[in-house]
């Protein structure tokens, strides 16, 4: 209970306070916090030693558990077949009269904004330049096949197995906050038919909880670090100044300030506002390049591109490479340095994705926030990499620029940027883009902040408090402000991706755990419709706890009828 201090001037005032700071879930919030500075401090005071270590262990992962991380990426693929065709996947989130709470569009934007943000802007626009040096299955460089792997590779990676891995957290916590109302939007909360609800609420539940926000800060803190030099350069061109040190601080402060303010306006009057600009504006964007660039090669480009990855999907989601260095074989490591580390990527930030997608698809069927999510993902970075990135592969191609000299001499902001200089009123370009990147991520971090303080609540009544939100916000960029100048901040991503290990294993623990409530629910039902299934019986006892069970009373033991 709130301690109430007896104050005459600022006793409302007190009591408050202390009733907002009493619903922090304390071994969240600290040991997040915690877990964070014991990462981060050696950064800072040993920078080259952690850096060492750190990279490291990231080839010890990606070379004995990359085999794993590719195998989750085809089992999230599957799971949300299955989920989708099966009679999961016609529950309703919500009860039987709830409608969704955003409009289809909106609620498409807010997601492909949270899941993605403004790094698909910049590798839409590079990505390819990468494979074509460097192609998969041992291809010749800068061949014609190289060409047309290079401009497909990048949808591969950013396609239907990315957000099925963001899904596989979404599914359980949307299915309990909205189906069974449980008003905590915790990992741990997630997998109690599989723990139990004792050891789920123990110090593993805490600590799977942890990992998880410790994965949230990590990448949310890198992917500001990779943004930031990005919108500084390009403000830099526009305005004719050198970029520097502390107009990156005056960058990454300009964000905090966008993002600040839409935490605090919460949901609707932050987050979905900015998404439907991003949408619009991101559209507006891709338009004007496919107009004005080669239209006739960039469509045909892109759809032989979709029609390579689609028949050969299973071959890209599964290529090791196994005979690397054995008996003369060559070992390009491409698997590792691309596939597997963008599985292991997107698994660190599908907390952070899945329970923002959770948390916004009330009112909507499973199957339909299933799909929708991965149609709206796929086709929104789709996009991206077919219009931008097959607009700088032409200027390769056709001797207009040579794109990737540009990378190799200076940077891939500079090739990004050069790329942009080729278009027609490319100043007037440039600037929608910087804003595009800015409001994009804004929009990514204002959800990471609104989930991490979610997260770090005991109960989730509406949403997080201001202050709590205001918090997590702020945490997000001085991270970055203080390693940007360090070096730390490719050691500290490579840490995030290594402390993903222990998400395999949760990942599969949160399928089970769907399946198996689901499928216990169903069947508790004296009876359920098609296509809409809503759920509204459940036993006095929860199965997973130490009253309940998962045998169900002898008059409801039969199979449900369907009707």
């Amino acid at each position: 209970m709130a301690r109430e201090f007896p104050t005459k001037c600022h006793g409302e005032t007190a009591i408050k306070r202390s009733s907002v700071f009493s619903n922090i879930h304390k071994p969240i919030f600290f040991g997040s916090l915690g877990l964070l500075l014991a990462v981060t401090l050696p950064l800072i005071l040993f920078p080259e030693m952690g850096r060492v270590w750190v990279m490291a262990a990231q080839s010890f992962v990606t070379t004995n558990f990359g085999v794993l991380y590719l195998a989750m990426g085809v089992a999230s693929l599957g799971f949300m077949f299955y989920i989708v065709f099966s009679d999961i996947g016609q529950i309703k989130l919500g009860d039987v009269d709830a409608e969704p709470e955003f409009s289809l569009l909106s609620w498409g934007a807010m997601l492909f904004a949270a899941g993605i943000g403004g790094a698909v802007v910049f590798w839409g626009m590079v990505e390819w330049m990468y494979y074509l040096q460097n192609p998969p299955f041992h291809i010749e460089p800068f061949s014609e096949e190289a060409t047309a792997w290079a401009a497909t590779y990048g949808m591969f990676h950013w396609g239907p197995i990315a957000w099925s891995i963001y899904l596989v957290p979404a599914l359980p916590m949307a299915y309990f906050l909205h189906v069974r109302k449980h008003k905590v939007l915790r990992i741990s909360e997630a997998i109690r038919p599989v723990l139990g609800e004792k050891l789920a609420r123990s110090w593993l539940g805490n600590i799977i909880d942890i990992l998880f926000v410790f994965g949230m800060l990590g990448g949310g803190a890198t992917s500001l670090g990779i943004l930031v030099p990005l919108i500084n350069e390009g403000l830099g061109g526009l305005f004719s100044f050198t970029p520097n040190a502390t107009s990156q601080i005056a960058v990454l402060v300009g964000t905090t300030a966008i993002f600040a303010v839409s935490a605090w306006r919460g949901l609707k009057g932050g987050i979905e506002m900015l998404s439907d600009i991003n949408m619009w504006l991101g559209l507006a964007v891709l338009l004007f390049v496919l107009v004005m660039g080669p239209t006739v090669f960039i469509l045909d480009t892109g759809l032989n591109s979709i029609g390579l990855m689609l028949s050969n999907l299973v071959q890209m989601a599964t290529w090791t490479e196994p005979f690397g260095d054995l008996n003369g074989f060559e070992d390009t490591g491409f698997h590792q340095s691309w596939t597997i580390f963008y599985w292991a990527w997107w698994l660190v930030f599908a907390p952070t994705v899945g329970l923002f997608i959770a948390r916004i698809s009330k009112g909507r069927r499973i199957k339909t926030m299933v799909a929708g999510s991965i149609f709206f993902g796929s086709l929104g970075c789709a996009l991206f990499f077919i219009i931008l990135g097959n607009y700088g592969l032409y200027l390769q191609l056709s001797g207009t620029l040579d794109v990737i000299q540009v990378m190799n001499d200076q940077s891939a902001n500079a090739a990004f940027y050069a790329v942009l200089s080729q278009l027609p009123l490319s100043w007037l370009v440039t600037l929608a883009v910087v804003i595009l990147l800015s409001i994009f991520t804004a929009t990514t971090f204002d959800s990471i902040a609104y989930i991490l303080s979610s997260a770090a609540e005991k109960k989730l009544d509406k949403e997080p408090s201001r202050w709590h939100r205001l918090f997590w916000a702020f945490t997000l960029s001085l991270l970055p402000m203080s390693l940007l100048f360090l070096g730390g901040l490719q050691t500290l991503q490579t840490a995030s991706i290594v402390s993903g290990v222990p998400l395999l294993l949760i990942s599969m623990l949160l399928m089970v755990s769907m399946v198996r409530a689901a499928h216990y629910d169903l069947r508790f039902q004296p009876d359920y419709d098609e296509p809409e299934i809503n759920i509204e019986e459940f036993p006095e006892n929860d199965p997973w706890t130490e009253k309940g069970t998962w045998e169900l009373p002898d008059e409801q033991s039969g199979e449900p009828s369907k009707s």
